[in-house]
């Protein structure tokens, strides 16, 4: 690309930064107050491509699938006005789960800021709070800098979402255009020094324990960290247990690995934090959702919390060896240093609470003896046809524990789900997102009958877009989560979750989309199969047990090692 000095508009500019960074594509939708960045698009002859979505939520989500795939930050472009508050959702739920994002919203011209000109916005007052940085470009000259800078704010340190709130005179004025990216913000370190003596004691604690636990997240596939975690976790002899988004980090089939943490995660790792001496916690934030009762959490352990957001360490969770710094970076520190381990009694131990979860819940969720098909039993179908080796995206609700629970990993990068935030609405413009990421990958939408009317519009841009996302839709005709929550808490009191809902095979006909629908259970791999034969988009209707529910579970109130099995039955060691 010319760099050379060349008077172009602040609209021109833009596209020419966006370029500059490297980004090939990015979502948006039109508007009044964004039109000349929409015109300068017209005449642009460079590698990026735009999709344009059905509305601005779906816009800001399938950026976010995008980014949970690349690692590098999704692009949105929408107008003023409500074009901008339709992202606000979005932004939140990228702040919550740390996903890099550059969000360009349009803004009225300066003269007509503070008068209530037609779809004006206080854009930038709306999301300080909710971005890492967000900024109102005034002048064409500064597109440059603006853009140069937010894309390293987005995608250094903890990555997160930054707007750039573009005020007409910009993107119509003309500058003098030449781009420096951006590499040093004065008083901003995203990559902190982890503390020698921290690191000296963290090999200390680690050397003397007789029962460690890895627990990591997200910050694990962050930082790329997934072979030094699995160097760790071997030289340790250390079972470790993943959040929900730090699902794929290992692979499934990880000697040490012990399952999911949380609320509907795996007995074992959720019963031994309560019984660990040395709990390592690696690129997580102990969500209320992890931890349970806060007082009970593993209050018997030394934890030892590695993260590279100095605010989260000690936040929920008492930390006695606080370690600010990559993942990647602090596992390969430690792993040089500490001695290494034998730990089979204790990895040995997992054992029989892995056994008992299986004969309670798990074989009779994927191999009942007959009745409805049941969801985690559809889950297990398309990891078996697609040998773990799809992109897994979730909306939220049970679908999403049952995708997290049921699905296998081969790859890293696997599971793209709405975390700190649960935004119902997630999970269809996600995987639009992933699947433009990773064209090449098979992509697997699990999504309920709530979930998926909320964006259902952007099978329009699936559509028009060509994109072969598969659509696994567990239609229980309820709102599935919230139903179970009233049958075991509220006394069966199911007060607005019954869904009455459409015939999704002529919604998916009128889309152009390919559609079955499954009922019985012997037509379940068939139609699986069938799927998962081409990469065209699919919409498998998927008729499951309407009253099923998501176990195991931690009550509220309860300690992470408290759990139901069943509606019934609790788990005793």
């Amino acid at each position: 690309m010319d760099q050379k000095d060349q008077k172009i508009n602040g609209s021109q500019a833009l596209w020419r930064s966006l370029e500059a960074e490297g980004v090939h594509t990015v979502f948006g939708y039109p508007g009044g107050q964004i039109m000349p960045v929409y015109d300068a698009l017209s005449t642009y002859s460079g590698d990026i491509r735009h999709i344009l979505v059905r509305h601005e939520q779906g816009a800001i989500h399938a950026a976010q699938g995008y980014a949970r795939v690349t690692g590098e930050p999704g692009v949105v472009i929408v107008t003023s006005g409500p074009g901008a508050t339709n992202v606000v959702t979005g932004i939140v739920d990228a702040m919550s789960d740390s996903t890099p994002l550059v969000v360009i919203t349009g803004q009225v011209a300066l003269a007509a800021l503070g008068t209530d000109a037609f779809q004006e916005a206080d854009v930038t007052g709306l999301t300080g709070p909710i971005t890492k940085w967000n900024y109102q470009i005034r002048r064409a000259e500064d597109v440059a800098w603006a853009v140069s800078r937010a894309f390293y704010v987005a995608r250094s340190g903890r990555p997160g979402p930054v707007v750039l709130d573009f005020t007409k005179d910009a993107q119509t004025g003309l500058t003098d255009f030449q781009y420096k990216k951006c590499t040093f913000i004065r008083s901003y370190i995203p990559d902190p020094e982890p503390s020698e003596a921290a690191l000296d004691e963290a090999v200390r604690l680690l050397d003397a324990a007789e029962r460690p636990l890895c627990v990591f997240g997200q910050g694990v596939l962050i930082s790329h960290a997934e072979a030094q975690l699995q160097a760790f976790l071997r030289k340790g002899d250390i079972p470790a247990g993943s959040t929900m988004l730090g699902l794929s980090a290992l692979p499934s089939d990880f000697p040490l690995y012990q399952g999911m943490i949380g609320m509907h995660g795996n007995v074992a790792p959720n019963v031994k934090t309560g019984e660990c001496d040395v709990l390592v916690a690696v690129g997580m934030r102990f969500d209320d959702r992890v931890t349970g009762k806060v007082s009970g959490y593993a209050p018997q352990a030394k934890v030892i919390h590695i993260d590279i957001d100095r605010a989260e360490l000690g936040k929920i969770i008492p930390a006695q060896v606080r370690i600010c710094g990559d993942a990647g970076q602090v596992l390969a520190v430690l792993t040089e240093r500490m001695a290494g381990g034998s730990h089979t009694a204790w990895v040995e131990s997992f054992r029989a609470c892995a056994e008992t979860e299986r004969e309670k819940v798990i074989d009779p969720q994927i191999h009942p003896a007959g009745g409805a098909i049941r969801m985690g039993e559809a889950v297990d179908c398309v990891a078996a046809v697609t040998e773990g080796k799809a992109i897994v995206v979730t909306d939220v609700g049970q679908n999403q524990m049952m995708g997290a629970r049921y699905s296998r990993f081969a790859r890293p990068r696997s599971f793209i789900s709405s975390g700190g935030l649960g935004t119902m609405g997630f999970g269809l413009p996600a995987a639009i997102g992933a699947k433009l990421a990773a064209s090449e990958r098979p992509v697997c939408l699990f999504v309920g009958d709530g979930g998926i009317q909320m964006t259902l519009q952007e099978l329009g841009t699936i559509m028009q877009e060509g994109i072969g996302v598969k659509i696994v839709l567990l239609n229980n005709n309820w709102l599935g989560n919230v139903r179970q929550w009233q049958e075991l808490f509220f006394g069966c009191r199911y007060s607005q979750t019954r869904m009455l809902n459409p015939d999704y095979g002529k919604i998916a006909d009128a889309y152009g989309i390919r559609y079955r629908s499954v009922e019985d259970r012997a037509g379940l791999e068939p139609a699986v199969r069938e799927m998962f034969s081409d990469d065209a988009p699919c919409l498998l209707d998927v008729r499951v047990m309407e009253e099923d529910n998501v176990m195991p579970m931690v009550p509220p109130g309860r300690s992470v090692g408290e759990m139901m099995l069943t509606e019934k039955e609790w788990y005793r060691k």
